[in-house]
């Protein structure tokens, strides 16, 4: 076993010392990733022209119901994009996942008939509640309701403005664009170097004849993977780091989570996603078939694991199948800790489902692996 485990150490030894001396290794592993983050950092960074908020209306007189309806049927050519929700809760969950801007509440007597001398006039105070950490966003939607139904008084010729809006933020600090993106690029930065970086490199070895000399020594198949596995986790974690610092650095991202977890979740993610690379690597005989194995098995990954796109977005039928995908329970691992603050019971179910594919993973890479 001794002997077994120094020969693991000494051909990652052998790995690390080719690594540093290729310089288009080194740029492609720490410098175009940070170039990836600062393209889509600046996308997702910008603050949106418009507000995507929903109406929860409490209140069941006439001009409550007439304000819902007038404020949809103008939602399309306003700033205010209203999304429907099933309730206030359904509301809530939605904007403490970035999903929506605000919600503005119609309490039970907003729109009750006052009279005012002859003239009966609606009144009451809607409630524009938005999170907290985003009072320029509040600020913002307050105004524009404020506006709307100053407009509104306005054509009852009423100057003590008898219908009112009024902030009030909830909750914890909302999740900026960036931060919802951010944890998606660093499972795609993941990805990349465990499939595109490692899945060409074994199959030119193979074609110089290394492998072939390493099997002479004698090197078994286990060793190689294990040795391999190591070099790629640690290179893979290094480039994560680098970004988790450019994140926060550049672009302020807001940790929510518990660092030691989100540690014990990048290790493990990046182990699993080398030994897809490494399974890739050991089936193909050269780099044109680990090219087309490593586009067929990561397209798939990229676009249905909720890495770019959430999978809240996606139809019911499309979600069942994503759950069946390796880098699923990795984005959503990520997302869970660094977002919305889990705890490790909170995330077991990822621990586990990624803990079996690399169990899985790394068996078939060790047994289906070709010398040559």
């Amino acid at each position: 076993m001794k002997k077994y485990w120094i020969g693991i150490f000494g051909q990652v030894r052998a790995q690390q010392k080719r690594f540093v001396r290729d310089k288009m290794a080194l740029f492609f592993t720490f410098l175009f990733p940070l170039i990836f983050l600062l393209v889509f950092g600046s996308v997702f960074s910008n603050d949106s022209t418009s507000f995507n908020i929903a109406i929860v209306n409490d209140s069941q007189t006439e001009f409550a119901k007439s304000f819902v309806k007038n404020a949809k049927e103008n939602s399309k050519d306003s700033i205010l994009k209203i999304k429907d929700v099933k309730d206030m809760n359904d509301a809530r969950e939605k904007m403490k996942r970035s999903e929506l801007n605000g919600i503005i509440e119609l309490p039970s007597d907003f729109g009750a008939i006052k009279n005012n001398g002859n003239h009966p006039i609606p009144t009451g105070t809607m409630n524009v509640i938005y999170s907290k950490g985003s009072e320029q966003t509040g600020g913002a939607l307050v105004a524009v309701m404020n506006q709307i139904t100053n407009s509104i008084n306005s054509q009852m010729g009423q100057p003590e403005a008898p219908l009112k809006a009024v902030g009030k933020a909830i909750g914890d600090e909302q999740l900026k664009s960036f931060d919802y993106m951010f944890t998606g690029l660093l499972t795609f930065s993941l990805m990349s170097m465990g499939i595109f970086g490692l899945s060409n490199q074994i199959p030119a070895e193979k074609k110089r004849g290394l492998y072939r000399r390493l099997r002479a020594a004698p090197f078994t198949s286990g060793q190689l993977i294990i040795s391999t596995a190591i070099h790629y986790t640690t290179i893979s974690l290094l480039s994560l780091v680098m970004m988790v610092i450019a994140g926060t650095l550049i672009f302020h991202f807001n940790m929510r989570g518990d660092w030691a977890l989100f540690v014990m979740m990048s290790v493990l993610s990046a182990f699993m996603t080398v030994g897809v690379g490494l399974l890739i690597a050991g089936l193909s005989e050269n780099e044109d078939q680990s090219s087309s194995l490593s586009n067929l098995i990561s397209f798939p990954m990229m676009f249905l694991s909720g890495t770019f796109f959430p999978l809240h977005l996606f139809p019911e039928w499309l979600r069942s199948i994503a759950q069946f995908i390796p880098l699923t329970p990795v984005t959503d691992g990520f997302r869970l800790i660094m977002t919305e603050h889990a705890s490790f019971m909170e995330v077991l179910p990822q621990f586990g489902i990624i803990a079996a594919w690399t169990f899985a993973v790394y068996f078939l890479a060790i047994k289906l692996f070709r010398w040559e």
